[in-house]
């Protein structure tokens, strides 16, 4: 057999269309929102389909879930920027995944504050800018840091979606 006549063996689980991340040639400002959305976009993605149930269920040891890495994330988001970089005063949303949380709701507050979180930096005068009360922390090293965190749960989120139905895909 050569490479040439080789075909892949079709898969025996169900795979999603996986989503590239974006191309960009914007600003740094721009270009570290657009793949924070994307990452935030593959996590959000690995919700939806399947049944709260599922959604809640905790298949590993530490007990993490689907719907807990979002509301984890939620939680992130509101601490680093609307608390620590822009000084606000707010709840911040316990990440605990309870009976009435579902994909759908999880996911729309999800979204919420992240709409709020980008709206934030986008009317930051630099990404120099200082964090309230945290020397040596900037909004650029805030947004670094959301970007991998995110990254890291949208990771976490691929191996339990599979582990749950086998769904693959970003």
């Amino acid at each position: 057999m050569t490479w040439a006549s080789w075909t892949a063996p079709k898969p025996t689980i169900p795979c999603v269309p996986d989503l590239k991340p974006p191309r960009f040639a914007g600003d740094e400002r721009e270009t570290l929102l657009a793949l924070l959305g994307y990452q935030r976009s593959s996590l959000v993605r690995k919700t939806t389909g399947i049944d709260g149930a599922a959604a809640r269920r905790r298949v590993v040891p530490s007990g993490t879930s689907l719907l807990w890495l979002v509301k984890h994330l939620t939680a992130a988001e509101t601490t680093w920027v609307l608390c620590r970089y822009a000084g606000r005063e707010v709840d911040v949303p316990d990440d605990t995944v309870t009976a009435e949380d579902s994909s759908s709701s999880v996911a729309s507050a999800y979204r919420a504050v992240s709409q709020t979180v980008d709206d934030i930096v986008r009317e930051a005068p630099s990404l120099d800018a200082p964090c309230w009360g945290i020397d040596g922390t900037n909004l650029r090293w805030v947004l670094a840091h959301l970007l991998e965190e995110t990254a890291r749960h949208a990771g976490h989120a691929d191996i339990l979606r599979e582990l749950i139905d086998g769904q693959t895909g970003r």
